[in-house]
């Protein structure tokens, strides 16, 4: 391998997990398709989210919030489930926390979202993924003070050449990643939204399980 490849082949060190994942699902929006990786090792999340889409919760399912440089929710947003839980509706649902520290808020992953419950457990039917910006190391040092551990050079690299939401990390579920389509995660980012982050034009997405000969 020349020196060429070889800085090309380190640069995507931090998308590779230990072992191959799986399972891989299609996301099929008005902008474009997009891939996702999701982790066997969150396998609670996994689960939840593979039959939540054979539920149809995400079929024709909306990008409800959108904040540029942030984040790309979509699903149920907190408001509702809140109110409902509230008003004897449904029942309070929510499912445990998988934060494992190999899987953080780089560009591209796929988070669970939750409300500011102390267990850090997540929603059943809310995602995101992350868009972010690029950190500095000063930067990233205030964060590994702030969140009391320490990030790994791949994940300092991450950070600083593509970006993410470091912040967050520690208090949501990853449980994937975007492995084809990233351009259109971003584009989405880039719609026209109103003050409550919803886009003026509705962004909806549905999702497809993917079998193991069309994995990319």
């Amino acid at each position: 391998m020349n020196k060429l490849l070889l800085l090309f082949a380190l640069s995507f060190v931090y998308f590779l997990p230990s072992q191959a994942q799986q399972t891989h699902v299609l996301f099929e929006t008005s902008y474009g398709d997009f891939e996702v990786e999701l982790y066997d090792d969150t396998p609670k999340h996994r689960d939840m989210f593979l039959q939540a889409i054979d539920d149809k919760t995400y079929h024709k399912a909306l990008f409800n919030r959108v904040i540029a440089g942030f984040v790309n929710q979509g699903g149920e947003l907190d408001e509702p489930i809140l109110k409902e839980e509230a008003d004897g509706l449904r029942e309070r649902r929510r499912l445990a926390p998988e934060i494992l520290p190999q899987y953080f808020h780089h560009k591209g992953a796929l988070g669970a979202g939750r409300d500011d419950n102390p267990e850090k457990a997540s929603y059943l039917s809310q995602i995101y993924f992350v868009i972010g910006r690029t950190y500095s190391n000063e930067e990233l040092d205030k964060e590994e003070k702030t969140k009391g551990f320490t990030y790994s050079a791949e994940q300092r690299n991450a950070y600083i050449k593509d970006g993410g939401v470091p912040r967050l990390d520690g208090d949501y579920t990853i449980f994937g990643r975007v492995v084809r389509g990233l351009e259109v995660i971003e584009r989405i980012n880039q719609v026209e939204t109103d003050k409550s982050d919803m886009p003026k034009q509705a962004v909806r997405f549905s999702i497809r399980v993917l079998s193991k000969s069309q994995n990319r």
